[in-house]
């Protein structure tokens, strides 16, 4: 396996870490509602809660660097993109943002402080890469997967209060949550079963995972939660076993790290036997989009749900 894969196979793993949790949007306290942090008036200094404990932001950052893909996408997404002066190699989106040959994963810190930034937002990744920047007096936003929508969106909001864009953060949030609840009300799968694929030696996501707690929102049935004890929620599936539980929907998270398709999937052996190959059930994902808990988590959540009514409607 070639280091490119390597990379998008470890990001699309690691990204899902956190056991999933109930999604409850109107909840007090739940991003977006007046409780929230985001919700204050957008001045300086602010305290911002990260990965890496409380990180207190004096001034309105002007120039940031994201070392995460979604950290990227939530900066653009909430008008942070102009105070963004450099991302590292995987934020490929949206096709503004400044690429460079920076690393989240191998994060080079005089790279990093090469680009004189005031702020740097970035996810897991080997060592104390914030320590490091706070020695040189840079101030450091570690932002790890989120567990939940809820915390996916509260992360949004967070970036948008250590930027000044609370306003903007927060008209972002409440579209999505109306977003994903429209998608959760308006689907009825009647128990239709699934099998999610992040990379072609079968390893799957159970519905302890962030990805997974998607299709549980839209009632859909995972066939690897019972393979998952023992597995940090993300099993590796054997082929028989695919087979036999005989999914209604595959969903493809490995068409750019692995080259899966439809097609090639119609092709393993036997495959050809199951329900989703059968009947057009094969959903080829983006991969950048499946491992991101960004704003793009309800397209994701949107092209879940319309495999999911086309299959019911042919079943019908």
């Amino acid at each position: 396996m070639g280091r490119p894969r390597r990379i998008l196979t470890a990001f699309a793993l690691a990204l899902w870490l956190a056991a999933c949790g109930s999604y409850a949007g109107s909840e007090e306290g739940a991003p977006g509602g007046g409780d929230s942090p985001a919700s204050e008036a957008a001045a300086f200094p602010v305290t911002i809660e990260g990965t890496n404990g409380r990180v207190t932001i004096d001034e309105r950052p002007e120039r940031i660097v994201s070392l995460s893909p979604t950290a990227t996408e939530d900066l653009f997404a909430t008008g942070a993109g102009d105070q963004v002066i450099a991302v590292d190699e995987l934020s490929n989106f949206p096709a503004e943002a400044p690429v460079t040959e920076l690393s989240g994963y191998e994060p080079n810190v005089e790279a990093i402080a090469g680009y004189e930034p005031d702020l740097v937002v970035f996810a897991t990744e080997p060592g104390d890469l914030a320590a490091s920047l706070e020695g040189l007096g840079i101030t450091a936003l570690q932002l790890d997967a989120a567990p939940t929508l809820r915390g996916a969106f509260d992360q949004i909001e967070q970036l948008g209060l250590a930027t000044g864009h609370v306003a903007e953060a927060d008209a972002l949030v409440a579209e999505l949550r109306v977003e994903v609840n429209l998608l959760v009300d308006g689907s009825d799968p009647s128990g239709l079963s699934f099998y999610y694929e992040l990379d072609d030696t079968f390893y799957s996501a159970t519905s302890k995972t962030f990805i997974g707690q998607l299709f549980e929102l839209l009632g859909l049935e995972n066939i690897a939660d019972p393979a998952g004890k023992g597995s940090g929620g993300y099993p590796q599936l054997s082929a028989e076993y695919i087979i036999e539980a005989d999914p209604d929907l595959i969903f493809l998270a490995d068409t750019k790290c692995c080259g899966q398709s439809p097609e090639t999937v119609a092709e393993r052996p036997g495959w050809d036997e199951i329900a989703a190959v059968t009947d057009g059930g094969v959903v080829a994902l983006d991969d950048d989009v499946a491992s991101r808990w960004g704003p793009r988590v309800v397209d994701l959540l949107s092209q879940i749900a319309a495999a999911a009514d086309a299959a019911e409607e042919d079943a019908a």
